[in-house]
């Protein structure tokens, strides 16, 4: 997973999440996790704009599957 291959982008997230190294291969395994992984990717344009980088997408693609996996009632998306 792209967000664990450093420490500069992993501590932050695990920071966000709450989660801990050893907690983090198990919750991977659960579909709220990736969404989690991708509302952190999604409040940090830096991040978005690295993370799309590195898996070789446009960004907007990075956001189209946040907003389908967790639209919101006010979304337009949704």
């Amino acid at each position: 997973m792209w967000i664990t291959a450093e420490d500069d982008r992993l501590l932050p997230f695990l920071a966000a999440s709450g989660l801990g190294p050893e907690t983090l291969r198990e919750s991977a395994r659960e579909p709220a996790f990736l969404v989690g992984v991708l509302d952190h990717v999604m409040g940090d344009e830096n991040v978005l704009l690295a993370c799309a980088a590195a898996l070789g997408v446009k960004p907007e693609r990075i956001a189209a599957a946040w907003h389908r996996l967790s639209p919101r009632p006010d979304d337009e998306w949704a």
